[in-house]
Order: structure tokens, then C-alpha cells, then sequence
């Protein structure tokens, strides 16, 4: 039996009392998972991503291990509800027009300590004072730097459009904007370098493409440490007592935590290991996070369909934002139909094997995103669910 067909039976064992759809995180995969990327971050905390998460319980389970330190939220609403839930290290890892939240924010001591905002344009800032009312709480801000290697003079740019603030000049500005502003204190840098992160270079089958993609991210790292460390003395000597500059992501974090200026990474997709994160020569993570949809007919021999599954992911649309028909091995969606909203014809040998109600195991190509889809994971542990928790959906929380 090969190591997948025995995470299978184990998985199948462990769910048999559930009917599908159904997702759980293996928490062996899961620690094991964390600890590796404590190991690649060599001393330097590693603060979790919460998008890549979206389950309370599970960012309890994370936080409560050596090396990971604070989360990195993405929308104003959950920073207010992970402080209120006791959380009190949050960044915002994106700006936010949330006025409500804003009002609350300055108003509550609570969470003013507890949350950091991200601002990368003074109007954002103009924004957060007229949203005030008469809260007069002070502002925890962080700067974002846009991490993209530009080339030819900005005609070739690789990197995420994010924040418009490129040089040390242009941080250093805003930075000083913010200090002359009363109600706000600058305490962190933020820069997330996505196209290094988040980028598998060793995409399967296509060798050329993925020796490119190695070396523009070889060039991106070494134009970027110089470019952050710049940065980060140039804010510095406008805020002596920041207290933290941000870097890395899942795909990245040995190399960013390599560079003296980073004093935390960022990291979290690399605790469920989604398929997005297969095609990289850095690591090697253990798919953590799996959903289960169930075999519902069999239209004929090697086919059958099992219940929806049409769950792709953000980006740019294509075959690689699709779920991958995980276990058992050797299916593959029919070309005419892919995964559907609410059936999914499947294709191969092992259909033939398949039963009614049989479950067919699913990774989702990006993390958290699989965690809008259902109300709970079932957290396994050998073969056993030894805990159901309610994802955000299930707290009846959707943020975006």
C-alpha cells in the first residue's frame, strides 16, 4: 500500500460516521507542517497569516507552538473580532476603507493595542481621522513597501501591484508624514515579495518556464534585500523604536529570514499545503487540508460523479485554480465539464473501484479559501476526528 492509499484508509475510517461533503486537516500533517516552517524561519518568529487559516481554533493550535508570533488578518471587521476574541498581536495586512470599524477601533482601548494598520498613502490616513467621531484611541500604523523587481526602466515589472511606495525616499516620506500626525503611531514595515512567496519554481512539465522563473526570483531576492534593508534604516531614523519589519510568505521564508532587516515572516499556507505549493525547489510540505465530496453515480465504466466540488480559487483563471481530485490516485476531471457547481464527473481506473457513497478526497488549490466553503473542519489525528471546529463560515463570519 503506498503512503497515500494509507492516508486515504485512515481518512476514510476516520469520516466514516460523516456523510460528505465533508473537509478535515490532519494534524500530524499539520504540526508537521508548522514546525518546518519554524525551521526555515532560523529563530525569527513566524506570524500567521490568518487568510490562509480561517479557523480560530486552528490559530490557537498554531500560536500555542515555539516560534510563531501574532497574526497577519486581512480585513478590518476580523482584526476587531480576533482582538475582541483575545488575539493581541494583529496586523492588518491590507489597507482598509472600513469606517465603521475605524470608529470602533479608535473608541476601545482594547483593540487599538492590539491592532496594526496598514497604510501606504497619506489619504489613508486623511480616511482613518474623518471615521474617528470622538475616538481618540492612537493608531497602531505599519508601512507597506512594494517588494516588485522592476526592470528596463519599470517596462518589465514582475511582483504583485500592492503599494505604491518603491523607494526609501518614498517610505521615508510617509513615515514622516505619520510621525508629524497626532493620533497615529508608526510601529512596523511591512513587504510581502509574492512573486518570490508565492511562485512555484518547479512547475511539472515545463522545465524552461521554471529555470526563468528560478532566476528572476534570484534576481528579485538579491534586489530586494538590498532594497529593504535601505528602507528600513531610512525609517528608522525617523521611528527608533519600530517594532517590527515583516517579510516572506510560505514559499520564501528561509530566504527572507536570511536578511538582517526582517525581524518576523509571514507565513501560512504552508500549514494546509494546498496544490498551488507543490511546484517548489525550497520545500517540501505534507497536504494538511482536504475536503470530501461523495460518489453519487457511476454513468458507466471508468466514470463516476460525485456531488459538487466546483470550488476554484482567486487569480487568474485556469486549470491550476481548480481543486485536484487527490485520493484515490489516478482521477481526473472529464475536459468537457472540469468541476461542476453541482456535480463532478470523474475520470480513470480507480473510478471502477468506487461505490455509491464512497468519498473521493479533493485538495483545494489555495488554503483558507476551502475554509468559505464549509462550516467546520473534523481535525484528524491517526484515524480518528478528535475534534470538530467551526471555521470562520461556521462562526458566521465572511469577511470578504
Amino acid at each position: 500500500m503506498t503512503a497515500r492509499a494509507a492516508d486515504r484508509a485512515r481518512y476514510d475510517r476516520a469520516t466514516a460516521h460523516l456523510d460528505a461533503p465533508v473537509a478535515i486537516v490532519d494534524l500530524e500533517a499539520f504540526d508537521a507542517n508548522a514546525d518546518d516552517l519554524v525551521r526555515r524561519a532560523a529563530g525569527k518568529p513566524v506570524r500567521v497569516a490568518s487568510k490562509s487559516v480561517r479557523c480560530r481554533a486552528l490559530l490557537e493550535r498554531v500560536l500555542a507552538k515555539d516560534g510563531f508570533r501574532g497574526i497577519m488578518s486581512f480585513t478590518l471587521a476580523e482584526s476587531l473580532w480576533l482582538a475582541r476574541s483575545g488575539f493581541d498581536d494583529v496586523l492588518l495586512a491590507y489597507p482598509s476603507t472600513d469606517r465603521a470599524g475605524y470608529a470602533e477601533l479608535t473608541s476601545d482601548p482594547k483593540p487599538a493595542a492590539a491592532v496594526t494598520v496598514m497604510v501606504d498613502d497619506a489619504a489613508q490616513l486623511d480616511l482613518i481621522d474623518a471615521a474617528r467621531g470622538d475616538g481618540s484611541e492612537v493608531v497602531r500604523v505599519c508601512l507597506e513597501l512594494d517588494t516588485s523587481l522592476k526592470l528596463l526602466g519599470g517596462r518589465v515589472r514582475a511582483g504583485a501591484r500592492r503599494s505604491p511606495l518603491h523607494s526609501p525616499a518614498e517610505v521615508a516620506d510617509l513615515a514622516r508624514a505619520v510621525a508629524r500626525r497626532p493620533g497615529f503611531r508608526l510601529v512596523g514595515i511591512m513587504a510581502y515579495e509574492g512573486h518570490v512567496a508565492g511562485v512555484g519554481d518547479a512547475i511539472a512539465g515545463r522545465p524552461l518556464r521554471s529555470r526563468v522563473v528560478r532566476l528572476m526570483q534570484s534576481a528579485a531576492r538579491r534586489e530586494l534585500a538590498e532594497r529593504r534593508a535601505a528602507v528600513v534604516r531610512a525609517v528608522r531614523a525617523v521611528a527608533p523604536d519600530l517594532e517590527f519589519v515583516n517579510g516572506g510568505g510560505t514559499g520564501s521564508v528561509q530566504h527572507t529570514a536570511a536578511e538582517d532587516a526582517v525581524t518576523e515572516i509571514a507565513a501560512g499556507s504552508g500549514l494546509y499545503v494546498p496544490r498551488l505549493f507543490d511546484n517548489y525547489t525550497s520545500f517540501h510540505g505534507r497536504p494538511a487540508a482536504l475536503f470530501a465530496q461523495p460518489v453519487v453515480r457511476r454513468p458507466g465504466v471508468g466514470v463516476v460523479t460525485v456531488l459538487g466540488g466546483g470550488y476554484p480559487a482567486s487569480g487568474a483563471p485556469g486549470p491550476d485554480r481548480l481543486p485536484v481530485p487527490y485520493l484515490p490516485e489516478g482521477l481526473r476531471y472529464d475536459p468537457q465539464e472540469g468541476a461542476g457547481e453541482v456535480q463532478t464527473p470523474l475520470l480513470g481506473a480507480a473510478a471502477d473501484d468506487l461505490l455509491i457513497g464512497d468519498k473521493v478526497w479533493f485538495r483545494h488549490a489555495k488554503a483558507g479559501e476551502l475554509c468559505e466553503r464549509f462550516d467546520a473542519l473534523h481535525l484528524v489525528a491517526g484515524d480518528k476526528v478528535t475534534e470538530s471546529v467551526p471555521t470562520y463560515r461556521g462562526e458566521g463570519r465572511t469577511f470578504l
